[in-house]
């Protein structure tokens, strides 16, 4: 048996773990104090990223805990559900046929792009479908490897995306959505209500354990988000989250998907750059599209519907949506109606579309 070989390390592969974390917290300071200097929204998730993609791409070896990005999740959903308000339901209910055309187009768009780069034959079996599902990048992860594909290049495809809708809205919220002036000044460290915080954390742990438990899709974002919500809104409980933790949750949410992009992954997936590209900006564009449509005939302002249309992921567009001044409701109604009808469409639709692509699959 050929012993295992680790990698050649390259670059600040080569350098102590603790210089690559502090090389990687000095550039996501600087970063996101630029940004946040230029009033763009969610500097605190786009400067981490960014820095993490830097580092990730000159050697880079240092990785996040797992649980720990997962914990940092279950914070962001119960942190949204602060946020909102009775509405939802009825902004869902008030709106469904409106919801259902938006997410068909996307989901449409989205798996015509997949059959189109499988039927060129640029990636094996039903990786490009996947790759291109607008879907929770990591649940498209794990199904993907149920189906046979490259999960690696799956992961490149989803978090590309994610990269670039993100950067996206961001722009969108200081450009066209008119976001101008100086941004509010964050207070790090207020007073802490600890009854509230305690509240918070219980909700968030629970939250988080329970769709964990579940195997629900995105379930460590989503359950605390509803459970949260729903005890928000009846007045049970005050969501209480200090701007810090807040921060740290940011960091490693952008770290954990900036870090992914590797020289390695990248040469992996040289040959799937340019359509990946060009289909994430086809979508972009059709989400944008649906977004002026919905500003021009339901009235909705053009962040709030650029966010709502966005194809994912869902813990950025949730992090840009409470960082702006948009209706976050519609943006998580409209955002979660997607990724639930994603995750039923998912497994039979990508089997459809292989079949008609040619794609080898596994046994049934």
């Amino acid at each position: 048996m050929t012993p295992h070989l680790s990698p050649v390390k390259t670059g600040l592969g080569r350098r102590s773990h603790v210089v690559q974390w502090s090389l990687l917290l000095v550039l996501s300071l600087a970063i996101a104090g630029g940004l946040e200097a230029l009033g763009i929204p969610a500097a605190l998730l786009m400067g981490p990223m960014v820095a993490g993609g830097i580092v990730g791409l000159n050697g880079g070896t240092i990785r996040l805990n797992r649980v720990l990005v997962l914990a940092c999740q279950t914070l962001i959903g119960t942190m949204i559900a602060g946020s909102i308000t009775g509405d939802i339901v009825g902004t869902f209910l008030g709106n469904w046929p409106l919801f259902l055309g938006i997410v068909v187009c996307v989901i449409t768009m989205s798996t015509l792009s997949g059959y189109m780069i499988t039927r060129l034959n640029v990636l094996p079996g039903t990786t490009a479908i996947w790759g291109c599902s607008a879907g929770a990048a990591t649940t498209m992860m794990v199904m993907a490897e149920a189906y046979g594909a490259d999960v690696r290049l799956v992961a490149f495809m989803q978090y590309l995306r994610v990269v670039f809708v993100a950067a996206a809205a961001a722009l969108v919220a200081r450009y066209w959505a008119g976001l101008e002036g100086a941004p509010t000044a964050i207070v790090w460290f207020e007073p802490i209500a600890a009854l509230s915080l305690a509240q918070t954390l219980a909700v968030a742990v629970f939250g988080g354990m329970l769709g964990w438990y579940l195997r629900i899709p995105a379930g460590v974002l989503l359950m605390p988000f509803l459970i949260g919500g729903l005890l928000s809104v009846t007045g049970s409980v005050h969501i209480h989250l200090p701007e810090w933790l807040l921060a740290i949750s940011y960091a490693v949410l952008g770290w954990n998907i900036g870090l992914g992009f590797t020289r390695p992954v990248i040469a992996h997936a040289r040959r799937v750059l340019l359509p990946t590209v060009a289909s994430i900006l086809v979508l972009m564009g059709i989400s944008g599209i649906l977004a002026f449509i919905l500003t021009q005939t339901a009235g909705i302002d053009p962040l709030t519907a650029y966010l709502a249309t966005s194809p994912g992921g869902m813990d950025s567009i949730a992090i840009i949506a409470a960082s702006s001044n948009v209706d976050i409701s519609f943006v998580m109604a409209l955002q979660t109606a997607r990724l639930l009808l994603v995750m039923a469409m998912g497994p039979p639709l990508a089997r459809f579309v292989a079949k008609r692509a040619g794609a080898r699959l596994p046994p049934a």
